[in-house]
């Protein structure tokens, strides 16, 4: 059986002139898990388009398995479709493998006796077989039941229609097809995206026992420790960044956490060698303009000199005009290559004033008796000045509802949320939708922030929003440039009580480590709702987690 793999050689994609891969190799070899990390925007989502057949690039070859799976991150669905209806889609390669081996042994009993036929439906025949076992289609029934209950969807009736249930829930059944239909390789998106503790644990286990190659872009760096054998990383800003990546032991490893290390690392030499030629720029930049020409030292010439001073002075002048153009010439050469300057770690700005870490005079927000229909059911609970609380649970306790009413933008059913005087609470929430979708992420910035504040902390240089994303309408945006807008617009004007659902999804890992780390140095009152694994064993503050909409356990 020839090997699998996945090969690119120099692939290219533009979008107009906006360069997205540029002359990239890698090779996946069997066994091999590789995650793909990197800046929002460098092409991530793009290069597994190329590798899974749905797109083509502009130059450059894909070699990949016949049966290639793509998980989208956003799956394409039609509202009147049902769960079962997903998933059989998803198996309509196995199923036609299935009806191949029975149409091949059918050719072979009919053929049975006839030599040279027999030779034909016999070769026709294990071919189907060795499609059908590599399949796995005998099993594909039995193991429905399991891989439905891995993902955290036993509750959810395969007769409903897709429409009437959540997009994680969606994003799930379409998983769940995926695994269901064995494809030879796997090309995947996001795949922890909308996945509990359980389901992601259960989606290692298997992509770890997974025998042909398997490359995934995440965010979830827990899932990237406990899955990946290698890592490529595609920011085009590391001066490191291989173009050609061969890769795979099959050997998982904690090679996030390397990474880390690695990463922390190159951005000191960067920030270090960022140091070293600009005091040479300066340097040579002064050298152009005065030391070059303190030749003569700027005596005057003395009596005996004054009959050989012309000639003298001709000299000079070519030594001053040599060292001018060579001093010049090393400044053009180091501005030309110098590092970039490296972008400051995300930070906010100041809360205000009214309520500091040290105010004891009562809580900020307090919810007495709160009920959300029969989502939300809490009988007391209090946030403090300076606090910081880290909300947990599973999927459908509760969470969001929580960070609504804390935030009083959900109506409560019953009870009483009560909250200082002059109190700020800002809200990021996992589906952030604009008023007006035809204003620019710069017009929506400037007035929320008004005209001195946007402009003493221009949206740009936050590094949440790129470049080209700025002045696009926030209607054109994805699910995740709308949310870090909205992050971009909390960050720029920090409210006394913050509250997070869910921070690090569409995030960068660079961007979801600055954010964790400028949040422990928060001046006002922090409280996150996450099922980010990473997160959540690094929290040493207040832990408070939901079971059905109640407080199954408060920790402080």
């Amino acid at each position: 059986m020839a090997e699998i793999y996945i090969r690119a050689v120099d692939l290219t994609r533009a979008y107009g002139t906006r360069i997205i891969i540029d002359g990239l190799s890698i090779t996946v070899n069997p066994r091999a898990r590789i995650g793909l990390i990197g800046e929002n925007g460098v092409g991530k989502s793009t290069l597994l388009r190329l590798l899974a057949g749905v797109e083509e690039a502009d130059s450059g070859t894909v070699q990949r398995p016949a049966r290639t799976g793509l998980l989208w991150q956003e799956v394409p669905f039609e509202p009147t479709n049902t769960v079962d209806d997903l998933i059989e889609h998803a198996l309509a390669d196995v199923r036609a493998i299935e009806q191949q081996l029975a149409d091949a042994a059918s050719s072979l009993a009919r053929n049975h006796g006839a030599a040279s036929d027999d030779t034909t439906a016999c070769e026709h025949y294990s071919r189907a077989l060795a499609a059908a076992e590599a399949a796995q289609v005998w099993s594909v029934d039995a193991r429905r039941a399991s891989v439905i209950a891995g993902l955290g969807l036993a509750d959810v009736e395969e007769s409903r229609r897709l429409d009437g249930i959540s997009g994680g829930e969606r994003a799930r059944v379409a998983l769940a097809g995926l695994l269901l239909a064995k494809p030879e390789a796997l090309v995947l998106d996001e795949p922890t995206n909308h996945l509990d503790d359980e389901a992601a644990v259960f989606l290692e286990q298997t992509l770890r026992d997974w025998s042909g190659p398997v490359i995934f872009a995440s965010h979830d760096r827990a899932f990237l420790d406990a899955t990946a054998t290698d890592l490529v990383d595609l920011d085009p800003g590391r001066t490191t960044l291989p173009r050609r990546i061969g890769v795979g032991t099959g050997v998982a490893g904690p090679v996030y956490s390397s990474y880390l290390t690695e990463k922390a690392a190159e951005r000191d030499r960067r920030a270090e060698q960022y140091e070293t030629e600009q005091q040479q720029l300066r340097d040579l930049r002064y050298g152009v303009a005065v030391t070059s020409r303190r030749v003569t030292n700027f005596k005057p010439p003395s009596d005996h000199e004054k009959m050989g001073y012309n000639l003298k002075t001709g000299r000079i002048h070519k030594q001053v005009s040599r060292r001018v153009q060579n001093t010049r010439r090393r400044f053009d050469e180091l501005d030309a290559i110098q590092v970039r300057k490296p972008r400051a770690p995300l930070d906010f700005g100041g809360i205000p004033h009214g309520f500091s870490a040290a105010d004891d005079s009562g809580p900020l927000v307090q919810l007495s008796a709160v009920t959300v229909g029969d989502r939300l059911a809490i009988e007391s609970l209090a946030i403090r000045a300076g606090q910081r609380l880290l909300v947990t649970g599973p999927n459908g306790s509760g969470k969001s509802t929580l960070l609504g009413a804390l935030s009083g933008r959900l109506a409560l059913d019953g009870g009483v949320r009560g909250t200082r005087r002059g109190l700020s609470i800002g809200l990021l929430e996992q589906d952030v939708r604009f008023a007006d979708p035809r204003r620019t992420g710069r017009e929506v910035y400037r007035e929320v922030l008004g005209e001195e504040r946007s402009a003493r902390t221009p949206l740009a240089c936050l590094g949440l929003v790129a470049p080209w994303e700025i002045d696009r309408p926030v209607g054109l945006l994805s699910v995740g440039q709308q949310r870090r807008l909205a992050l971009a617009l909390i960050i720029a004007k920090p409210p006394h009580v913050f509250l997070l659902d869910e921070p690090t999804n569409h995030l960068s890992l660079a961007l979801a480590g600055e954010l964790e780390h400028a949040l422990g140095t928060y001046p006002g009152a922090v409280v996150i709702a996450s099922h980010d694994r990473w997160l959540r064993c690094r929290w040493d503050a207040d832990e408070l987690h939901l079971v059905g909409g109640r407080v199954a356990q408060l920790a402080g």
